[in-house]
């Protein structure tokens, strides 16, 4: 057979493909010391190692097969994949929303290349027709990409940009926006635009994925359609999160853009409010609110758009024994400002604290968050929290340490004024600091706990 039957196989693994005369896309039966597998034979990356045939099973998920192990394969049937992604187009119908997807170069929608392992994206809206059909039947959808980079390249010039574009489709009278992102710096994003969008009329929805969407349980098309939804029909005209509520695909949560915080690194539910409550529930219905205050939706075109962002800012998480070179270092490099992620209710060592004179002496403005992430930074209580404070050291009351550190560039870039800083960081825009957090706000499940697990029953049968 021709060698493009066997797209990335090399070595051992296409020795074995050979002699049994099975081709990448054969659907092929195949028996091993471990057992019998049936399923159809994937390209293989040209970077993966010759010893495993990656076959996807019947439930759509993919398992790597060790040579070693085989027995006997045979090909049963084949057709080849085809992972141009289908495109329509987008109908309008009278009536509905007009929502505008801003993409970052997130992949909302999206097929795997396998032979490469490379990810092709559905962006246009033809494209996003073909891939999530439902979207018609929730919105006219407009799209446009402002850039392309991944999630952990995202940054303030990215930021800026995001809240210029958001303005100026505002003024142009759309209904709502989606901004598709990669989910690991989404709740940065989410916090940026919150201080640089204000008084936004209509709502802005930040939606990700965490699984791709050729694997049976990828969360990429619910989310959109709850995007879709929220930004259409709801009534938050806020800067939100849209994901995942449940690890089902019940509904989705809308979270509050400076309390949300992504909180597992592979569950689909992965991004959580900490500190309070979700903002809201939505399903393809529709979004029922779970808080009872928050920025409805109006008529106007009346936004504020603040695109300011002080670079020279940075986090330091605190760890025992840590020398005062790390703080140090970042005054000696023109650090404007600095957060601390302290313990406890907002905690380092003495060591530490020559260092952070020498931060307040030279002008940089320190903030005290802490690493428990739920609850307040509360330094008065012990001599620790009173001798930092006495240092220059500012409590940042229950910002998230990634909402402070936000929350401190976009302060410093509109004034090097401390006092002034001080005044624009410790006065909350929209919840980012809390007067108080309600009794729900603060829920860890322990498995093994017999109340827990009763609870767990109810769901996961």
């Amino acid at each position: 057979m021709s060698e493009d039957f066997f797209q990335g196989y090399k070595g051992t693994a296409l020795e074995m493909l050979k002699k049994f005369n099975v081709r990448v896309w054969g659907q092929a039966v195949i028996d091993t010391k471990r057992g019998t597998f049936k399923g159809t034979i994937l390209p293989r990356s040209e970077s993966d190692d010759d010893k495993h045939i990656v076959l996807k099973i019947i439930t759509g998920y993919n398992i790597g097969i060790d040579t070693e192990t085989v027995t006997n394969m045979e090909e049963v049937g084949y057709k080849k994949a085809n992972y141009k992604i289908p495109e329509k187009e987008f109908p309008y119908t009278e009536g509905l929303p007009k929502v505008k997807l801003i993409g970052t170069g997130g992949t909302i929608a999206s097929r795997l290349d396998y032979r490469t392992g490379a990810v092709i994206p559905a962006f246009s809206p033809g494209e996003l027709y073909g891939a999530v059909p439902e979207l018609a039947d929730i919105c006219n959808l407009t799209t446009e990409k402002v850039f392309a980079v991944f999630s952990e390249n995202m940054g303030p010039e990215q930021y800026k940009k995001l809240a210029i574009a958001i303005g100026k489709e505002i003024e142009n009278g759309i209904d709502g926006i989606i901004i598709g992102h990669g989910t690991d710096t989404l709740h940065y994003t989410a916090a940026a635009l919150t201080f640089m969008v204000q008084n936004s009329p209509i709502p802005i929805v930040l939606v990700g994925s965490q699984r791709s969407s050729d694997r049976p349980s990828s969360d990429a098309a619910l989310n959109l359609m709850h995007a879709a939804t929220a930004a259409g029909h709801g009534d938050i005209a806020e800067t939100m999160v849209c994901m995942f509520g449940p690890t089902s695909d019940s509904y989705g949560f809308l979270h509050r853009g400076t309390r949300v915080r992504k909180m597992h690194s592979s569950y689909r539910s992965t991004f959580r409010t900490i500190g309070d409550t979700p903002l809201a529930t939505v399903t393809r219905e529709g979004v029922v609110p779970i808080k009872q205050i928050y920025n409805h939706r109006r008529k106007d075109r009346n936004v504020k758009i603040l695109p300011y962002f002080e670079e020279k800012v940075g986090m330091i998480y605190y760890y025992t024994n840590m020398n005062p070179d790390m703080i140090d270092s970042m005054v000696d490099n023109g650090y404007k400002g600095i957060i601390i992620i302290g313990t406890g209710l907002g905690h380092v060592n003495k060591p530490l604290y020559p260092a952070i004179v020498r931060a307040a002496e030279k002008g940089v403005a320190v903030y005290m968050t802490v690493q428990t992430l739920w609850g307040y930074v509360h330094m008065f209580v012990y001599d620790t929290g009173r001798d930092l404070m006495a240092k220059g050291v500012i409590p940042a009351e229950n910002m998230l340490p990634e909402v402070a550190y936000i929350k401190l560039g976009w302060a410093l870039g509109q004034t090097n004024d401390l006092e002034k800083v001080k005044k624009i960081m410790l006065s909350p825009i929209n919840d980012e600091i809390t007067p108080r957090e309600p009794y729900n706000g603060y829920l860890i499940y322990q498995g093994g706990v017999p109340e827990v697990e009763d609870f767990i029953r109810k769901f996961r049968k």
